[in-house]
C-alpha cells in the first residue's frame, strides 16, 4: 500500500508540471530595403534573409560591400549564405521545439562556395528552455523587447571600426564560421524580436525602436519591421543627427556625422 501510495504521488506531480508548461511560438514578420545604386538599377542588393515558421527559426546576413571593388557581385555570398541555412534548416533532425543554429550556420558555410563574404545571424526559439538560442557572427545582430522596454541587445563582433567579422571562402579576407558567437537568451510570452542588419543597427538607437513598438502594439509582425525599417531609412538620409554609427565612429576617433546609407534588413518575430 505504501508503495501504491508514493508511486501514485509522483505520478501526479508529473501530471501536474506537463499541465503547467507552456509552449512558445512566434510569430515571424519581414522588411528589406535595398539602397539605391544608380549604377546598378537592377541590384538585389547586399542583405539576405530568411524565415521558417515551422521550425520557429529564422536567418539573416549582410554582404560586405567591399567585393564590388574586384567586380564580385557582394550579395551573392549572402544569398547562397542564407539559401543554404534554409536547407540545412529542413534537413536537420531535430526534437519538437529545438533547433542548433550554430550547426545550422555550420553546415550552411561550408556548402556556400561563391567568392565574397558577410556577416550572418541564425536565431531558433527552443521550446524546451523558452530560449532563443542564437549563432552570430559579425555586426548583424537582435534585441529583445518586454513591454516596450529593450532587456538585451547582442554585442557586436569586429575587427575594427566598421570592420565586422565576416564568413567567407577566402582566409585572406575573411573569417572561419567556428568564431560564431553563440548566445542563449530567456524569453516569454509578449516578448518582441526585432532583428536587423547593420542597415538598421547603425541608424536607430534602442530607444527609438522602443518608441516605435510603444505606439504600434497591435501591428502585425510584417507591418512593425516595415515602420522599423522606414524610421532606419529615414535616419540613414540625415546628415546631421547623431546616430549610432557617427557614435562608434566618434569613440574610435574617426570623424561620421549623421546616418549611415546602408541595405536595411528587418526582421520581427512577436513571442506568443
Amino acid at each position: 500500500m505504501e508503495m501504491k501510495k508514493k508511486r501514485s504521488s509522483g505520478m501526479s506531480k508529473k501530471i501536474i508540471e506537463n499541465c503547467c508548461r507552456t509552449s512558445l511560438d512566434m510569430i515571424m514578420g519581414s522588411f528589406y530595403i535595398p539602397k539605391e545604386d544608380e549604377s546598378r538599377p537592377d541590384s538585389q542588393g547586399e542583405d539576405s534573409h530568411f524565415f521558417c515558421q515551422e521550425k520557429k527559426s529564422f536567418g539573416l546576413a549582410d554582404g560586405v560591400g567591399g567585393w564590388i571593388k574586384q567586380g564580385i557581385d557582394s550579395g551573392e555570398y549572402s544569398r547562397q549564405l542564407m539559401n543554404n541555412s534554409l536547407i540545412a534548416l529542413n534537413h536537420q533532425e531535430t526534437r519538437s521545439g529545438h533547433v542548433d543554429p550554430t550547426r545550422v550556420l555550420e553546415e550552411a558555410y561550408y556548402v556556400t562556395n561563391c567568392l565574397g563574404s558577410s556577416t550572418a545571424c541564425v536565431i531558433a526559439l527552443n521550446d524546451d528552455d523558452h530560449c532563443l538560442h542564437v549563432s552570430n557572427v559579425g555586426d548583424s545582430g537582435f534585441l529583445v523587447f518586454r513591454n516596450s522596454e529593450c532587456i538585451f541587445q547582442s554585442p557586436i563582433q569586429q575587427h575594427g571600426f566598421n570592420h565586422p567579422y565576416q564568413l567567407g571562402c577566402t582566409s585572406r579576407f575573411s573569417d572561419s564560421v567556428d568564431i560564431a558567437m553563440e548566445i542563449v537568451v530567456p524569453v516569454q510570452s509578449g516578448d518582441i524580436v526585432v532583428a536587423g542588419t547593420d542597415g538598421l543597427l547603425d541608424n536607430m538607437f534602442p530607444s527609438e525602436i522602443e518608441q516605435i513598438i510603444t505606439k504600434a502594439q497591435d501591428q502585425t509582425p510584417a507591418h512593425l519591421a516595415l515602420t522599423i525599417a522606414d524610421y532606419a531609412l529615414y535616419n540613414s538620409l540625415d546628415r546631421f543627427s547623431e546616430s549610432p554609427f557617427s557614435r562608434a565612429a566618434y569613440f574610435a576617433g574617426k570623424k561620421h556625422v549623421g546616418g549611415k546609407i546602408d541595405d536595411i534588413t528587418v526582421v520581427v518575430a512577436k513571442i506568443i
